[in-house]
This record gives C-alpha cells, structure tokens and sequence, in this order.
C-alpha cells in the first residue's frame, strides 16, 4: 500500500505526517528511531487531503484551540497494541493516566510493563495521547520526543500560556 508524506514544522520540532488512503498511519518525530515505527516507501505528497486534514489539526492543538482529532486513523500494530492506543484515547484532554491504570482498563492489571512497550511503539504520537501516560508515581516516564517534549504537550494541554508561546529551543 502507498503511504503518503508531509512535514510540518511545531513547537516540539518537525513532525513527519504518513498516511494512507484510510486514513493516518503516523506521525513521527524529527529524531525518531528509524526502528520504533517502520514505515516502507513514502511518496511525497504535501497536498493529499488526510495530510492537510492532520497538520491543520495539529496546528489547532499547538494553537490551544482543539482538544481532540478527528482526522481518520489507520495504524499499524498488534491486537494487544491497538488496544492499548484505543485506552490512550479515553484520556481526556488535560489528564494523565498511569501505565498501571490503563493495564486495569484493559483487564489486564499485570501489565503495565506490556502497556508501556505498547505506547512506546504509538505511531501516531501527539493525536494518540501516549504522553498523557505516566509512572504510578506521577513520575514523567519515556517518550519516543523526549521528556521535554512530554512536558510541553501536558503544560499546553493543563492550559498553561506560557507553554503556548514557547517553542523548545531542541530538536526532538
């Protein structure tokens, strides 16, 4: 299947945007693990309609004037990944869940850990909320754009104005 690519510049560093005639695949960091997320060929494609959809999107979220997405999804994973990126979605806008909470909500709650290494493989970071996910201590844990990265996605999402305002001064 041909996937299709645009990159759009954001507060966090520029994000690589990936779909498919279904919808998006992924969006992936500036730095990103080539290994995290595999994607196959990519054809440049700044004008297809999912793609405009998702950077106008993100855009809005940057702006603080959109809490949730509505650009059609299509990831790739396995049935116990796409599981836990569906229990990502149930955190709402401005809230945080432990890993422990969302093994629970999936019946599982021994699995934290699978939990976790599940996040950590969410191609589609930021629209998939893994970084509303967080230790049992509140401690702010791993995240494929880095913990600065996760910092300024809560302190946007907790309304925080300054964040806002305030590119990282990183890449991601």
């Amino acid at each position: 299947m041909t996937q299709f690519t645009k990159t759009m510049d954001s507060p966090v560093g520029a994000l690589t945007l990936i779909a498919n005639e279904a919808g998006l695949s992924a969006v992936l960091w500036q730095n990103d693990d080539p290994k995290r997320v595999r994607v196959g060929d990519l054809v440049a494609a700044p004008e297809h309609p999912v793609l405009i959809q998702a950077e106008r999107e993100l855009s809005e979220y940057f702006a603080g004037k959109l809490a949730s997405f509505s650009v059609p999804l299509d990831a790739t994973g396995t049935p116990f990944q796409k599981k836990a990126w569906a229990a990502l979605l149930t955190i709402p806008y401005g809230e945080t869940r432990s890993y422990g909470a969302l093994a629970r909500q999936l019946g599982n709650p021994k699995a934290s850990r699978a939990v976790g290494a599940a996040n950590g493989r969410n191609p589609l970071s930021i629209i998939v909320p893994c970084h509303r996910a967080i230790g049992a201590d509140g401690a702010l844990t791993g995240f494929a754009g880095g913990l600065d990265a996760k910092r300024y996605l809560l302190a946007l999402e907790a309304g925080n104005t300054s964040a806002r305002g305030t590119a990282l001064n990183h890449a991601c």
